[in-house]
C-alpha cells in the first residue's frame, strides 16, 4: 500500500504509465502529460534539487499558479526528502510572504513569472534563503537565480551517474516524514504553519474514496488555487492515485484574465467532476440566471416554474421523487430536457457533480445546482484534517448538511468543558484519526490548544444528525455573542441573505454581547442603481437615497416574521442596524484572505467607528446620515 506520497505516485505511474494526468494549455489548444511524463520531469527536477544540496527535512516554497510544472515542481521536493512550504499568489503584501518564508526557514524558493519580483524585493532580509529557481526564465538573472530548466539540466547529469542514490533517497522517505507546511489563512490571528506527513495525505486520500469513488475516465478542471488544501489533496493526489486526470486554467497576464477563461476552458475540458468553494458557486448561478435573463421574460418565467418544480420534487436529496413527489417525475424531466439539459451544455455536457469545501455553502444554492442536474455535494474539512472530514455524495446525501464522515475516522461533538454531547446537541467538532496533522511549525502552544490525547479540536461549531449527517454551523471565534450571553453562528445567515438578494454582495454580522446585532453591508451598486432607474429615481438626490437603502432594508426584512424568508434564522440574530459600505471586502485590501473568507477581527478593527455608531440611537436606522452620505456618491 502506498502510504507515502512518493510511492502513491510511483504505483500510480505504472498502472497508469500512458494515461494522461495532466492537461495544460499554453496554445490554442489542451496538450496532455501523460504519468509517464510527469515522472521524467519530477525525477529530472528532484535530482537537480539534491544537486544542488538539498537535503532530507530541508524546506522550499513553491509559489506558482496552477500548471504543470507546480505538480512535477512539488513531486520534485518530496522525492528528494524535502519538505514544501506551498505559498499563495495572492499574498501580495510582503511581510505576510517573508513571515512565512522566514519562519519556515525556506533554503529554496520555486516561483512562477509573477511571483519572482515579490521575492527579489525581500531575498536580501531572508538569510536562508539561497536560490531562487525560476519557472520562467525572466530577462535578466540575479546571481542566486536559476532557471527551471536549469535545474533539470542539472538533474538530468546527476541522473546519468546516481541514479541508485537518488532512488535510494525517495525510497528512504518514511510515512511519518514531512510533506507540507502549510500556512493558515490568518482569520483570527497570525499565520500558522499546519505540518502534514506523507501518511496524512495518503490516509486522507484513502479515507476521501471511501465516500467519493473516482474512476479512470474522470477529469476535472482544477479551479481553485492549487495549494488550497481542498485543491491539493482531492484535485491532484486523489486524481493521481486512481488514473483519473486533472486539467489547469489557463493562465492570462492578469488574475482577471485568468478568471475570464474559466468558462471557455469548462466547455473544452468537459470535466466529469468540479471541486468548488462557495464564492464560485455563486458566481457560476448568476452567470447562469443572468443568461437566462438575456433570453426574455417568458423564458426567464419557464425557467423559474421549472426550478420550482425541480425544488419541491428534489427536496432534501435523500427524499427525492418519495411519496406524492413521485407524481412530477415525468413533469421534471420534460422541463430537464428542454431548460437544463442545455445550461448543462456550458459545462462541458459531462459534468457529474461538483464537490463544494472550503466553507459553508447556503443549502439555496445546493438546492439550485440539484435542480438544474449538475448536484453539488457539499463536503467540510479543514487544513489541519488534511482536509476531508465528511462530505455528501451521490449514494449519500442530504441538503443543507456537509454529509457523512469518511472511513477510519472518530469524530465527537463536545461541550465547552471537552465532555462528548449525544446526537442533534450543538457543540465543537472534534475528530481523531490518521489524516490530523503532526502539529504547527515552531508553535508548541498552538500545537498543545489544538491537539489533546491525540484529538483535534477544530474551532467549528456544529452536530451530528440521527443519520449520521453532519452539520457545521460556523467557527467558534466568528460566533454573535447577545448580552445575556447566548451565542449563533453568524456564516449560515450572511451566506443566505448574500445567495438570495440581487443587491446585497458581502456581509458580515457583528454582535459582541450587544443588545442588537449590526450588519457591514456591501451592495451591489450596479443592481440597485439598475432598479432606482426603472422607478425614475437617482441617489443624487435625498428622495433616491432614501429609495436606495429602503430596498437594502426590504432585503433584510425578508428574513423577518411574515417575510418571504421568515423562519430560517432567529429575528434576534437578524441585523437590527446597519452599515452600508462603499467598498467590498477583497483580497487587496487584505478583507478576505485567500481561500476568499472574511478576516473578521482586521474588518472590525478597520470600521470600528461605524460598527459604534449603530449602536447609537442615530445609527440603528438604515437611513442615517452616514448611509445617506456613502449612497449619494453612487451616482
Amino acid at each position: 500500500m502506498s502510504r507515502t506520497l512518493n510511492r502513491l505516485f510511483a504505483e500510480s505511474v505504472e498502472k497508469f504509465a500512458d494515461r494522461v494526468l495532466l492537461w495544460e494549455k499554453k496554445g490554442a489548444e489542451y496538450e496532455g502529460i501523460t504519468y509517464a511524463r510527469m515522472r521524467e520531469q519530477a525525477h529530472r527536477f528532484s535530482a537537480g534539487l539534491m544537486r544542488l544540496g538539498v537535503r532530507k527535512g530541508d524546506r522550499v516554497a513553491l509559489i506558482s499558479e496552477g500548471r504543470a510544472e507546480w505538480v512535477s515542481s512539488e513531486l520534485g521536493i518530496l522525492l528528494a526528502g524535502a519538505v514544501n512550504v506551498p505559498i499563495s499568489v495572492r499574498v501580495d503584501e510582503l511581510a505576510e510572504l517573508k513571515f512565512r518564508l522566514a519562519h519556515s526557514g525556506c533554503r529554496l524558493a520555486v516561483v512562477s513569472r509573477s511571483q519572482l519580483a515579490k521575492v527579489r524585493q525581500i531575498k536580501n532580509d531572508l538569510p536562508e534563503l539561497e536560490k531562487t529557481i525560476a519557472l520562467d526564465p525572466p530577462e535578466e538573472m540575479q546571481k542566486d537565480e536559476l532557471t527551471g530548466d536549469d535545474v533539470r539540466r542539472l538533474g538530468a547529469e546527476f541522473l546519468a551517474g546516481g541514479e541508485r542514490e537518488f532512488t535510494d533517497r525517495w525510497q528512504s522517505v518514511g510515512e511519518g516524514d514531512y510533506a507540507t507546511i502549510s500556512y493558515t489563512s490568518g482569520t483570527t490571528a497570525e499565520p500558522k504553519g499546519i505540518i502534514l506527513t506523507h501518511r496524512n495525505y495518503t490516509a486522507n486520500i484513502e479515507q476521501a474514496n471511501s465516500l467519493i469513488p473516482c474512476p479512470p475516465r474522470y477529469v476535472t478542471l482544477l479551479i481553485l488555487p492549487w495549494d488550497h488544501a481542498f485543491a491539493h489533496t482531492c484535485g491532484i493526489y486523489a486524481m493521481m492515485k486512481n488514473g483519473a486526470a486533472l486539467a489547469a486554467v489557463q493562465q492570462g497576464k492578469t488574475n482577471l484574465e485568468t478568471l475570464k477563461n474559466i468558462p471557455q476552458n469548462i466547455r473544452e475540458v468537459r470535466p466529469t467532476i468540479l471541486l468548488s468553494a462557495p464564492a464560485l458557486a455563486r458566481n457560476f448561478r448568476k452567470n447562469i440566471e443572468k443568461g437566462v435573463q438575456e433570453k426574455g421574460a417568458r423564458v426567464e418565467a419557464l425557467f423559474r416554474k421549472a426550478l420550482g418544480l425541480a425544488y419541491d420534487y428534489n427536496g432534501e436529496g435523500w427524499n427525492r421523487g418519495r411519496g406524492l413527489r413521485k407524481l412530477k417525475k415525468p413533469l421534471v424531466l420534460l422541463y430537464d430536457k428542454l431548460i437544463f439539459s442545455r445550461i448543462r451544455r456550458n459545462f462541458g455536457g459531462r459534468l457529474e457533480y461538483f464537490v463544494g469545501g472550503a466553507a459553508l455553502l447556503d443549502i439555496e444554492l445546493q438546492r439550485f445546482f440539484y435542480a438544474i442536474g449538475i448536484p453539488m455535494f457539499q463536503g467540510y474539512g479543514l487544513t489541519e484534517a488534511a482536509p476531508v472530514i465528511s462530505a455528501n455524495s451521490a449514494r449519500h446525501h442530504k441538503l443543507g448538511s456537509s454529509g457523512r464522515l469518511v472511513a477510519g475516522l472518530d469524530l465527537r461533538i463536545c461541550d465547552a468543558q471537552g465532555k462528548p454531547l449525544p446526537p442533534g446537541r450543538q457543540g465543537e467538532i472534534v475528530i481523531r484519526g490518521e489524516n490530523v496533522m503532526a502539529g504547527y511549525w515552531k508553535n508548541e502552544k498552538a500545537t498543545r490548544e489544538a491537539l489533546r490525547d491525540g484529538w483535534l479540536y477544530t474551532g467549528d461549531i456544529g452536530y451530528l444528525d440521527r443519520d449520521g449527517f453532519l452539520f457545521v454551523l460556523g467557527r467558534n471565534k466568528s460566533l454573535l455573542i447577545a448580552n445575556d450571553g447566548e451565542k449563533y453562528s453568524p456564516e449560515g445567515i450572511e451566506e443566505t441573505i448574500c445567495s438570495r438578494s440581487p443587491y446585497i454582495e458581502q456581509l458580515m454580522l457583528y454582535n459582541n454581547q450587544s443588545p442588537w446585532t449590526a450588519a457591514l453591508l456591501v451592495p451591489n451598486k450596479e443592481a440597485v442603481l439598475r432598479r432606482l432607474h426603472e422607478q425614475g429615481l437617482s441617489c443624487a438626490d435625498r428622495r433616491g437615497q432614501e429609495a436606495a437603502l429602503a430596498l437594502l432594508q426590504a432585503e433584510i426584512n425578508a428574513f423577518r416574521e411574515d417575510g418571504a424568508f421568515a423562519g430560517l434564522f432567529p429575528s434576534r440574530w437578524l441585523p437590527a442596524a446597519v452599515a452600508v459600505l462603499g467598498e467590498g471586502f477583497t483580497e487587496q485590501n487584505r478583507f478576505l484572505n485567500s481561500t476568499m473568507k472574511m478576516v473578521r477581527g482586521r474588518i472590525e478593527e478597520f470600521y470600528r467607528s461605524r460598527l459604534d455608531y449603530l449602536f447609537t440611537a442615530e445609527g440603528k436606522p438604515i437611513v442615517n446620515p452616514q448611509n445617506l452620505t456613502i449612497v449619494s456618491r453612487w451616482e
